[in-house]
């Protein structure tokens, strides 16, 4: 299966989905490494500053900055690939418009949760809500999760 995982640079863990979704023989992109070539985009490389921008200067670099536009194609034509859409969380808002993406297109969008994170009511649109990568590895193969199976 050809697998696009949606989380954040901050998420430790994405290395880790990526080699374990990898071992089981499934395609999976990774935006830090897109299509195996190069570093995935970092607002850092436009300007180490990008955090203190203006709205002004956040959308000025966003619809013309070069490495922006080669980063959003990157991550669209991956989405494009994709048969689901793996939403490790936590993660941030581009890769809830992502998943969002996936939905809207009818695509699977599994979501990969943990203690702690903060409940959002529009995960219902995803496919699966797996509490665990042993869930997830289900999911991806059409095994039903069964959430009324609580004590």
């Amino acid at each position: 299966m050809k697998i696009y995982l949606a989380s954040s640079w901050r998420n430790e863990k994405q290395p880790h989905i990526v080699n374990e979704l990898r071992a089981e023989g499934h395609d999976v992109y990774d935006f830090r490494r897109p299509f195996h070539t190069h570093r995935g985009f970092q607002w850092s490389d436009i300007d180490p500053n990008w955090q203190a921008w203006t709205a002004e200067e956040y959308r000025r670099h966003l619809v013309t900055h070069p490495q922006a536009a080669r980063g959003y194609m990157n991550d669209l034509r991956a989405m494009e690939w994709a048969d689901c859409c793996v939403l490790l969380l936590p993660c941030g808002r581009s890769a809830h418009l992502e998943a969002g993406w996936f939905a809207g297109r009818g695509k699977p969008v599994h979501i990969l949760t943990r203690d702690g994170e903060e409940p959002e009511l529009m995960a219902l649109m995803a496919t699966s809500i797996c509490i665990d990568l042993d869930e997830l590895r289900g999911a991806l193969h059409g095994d039903p999760i069964d959430i009324c199976d609580v004590a």
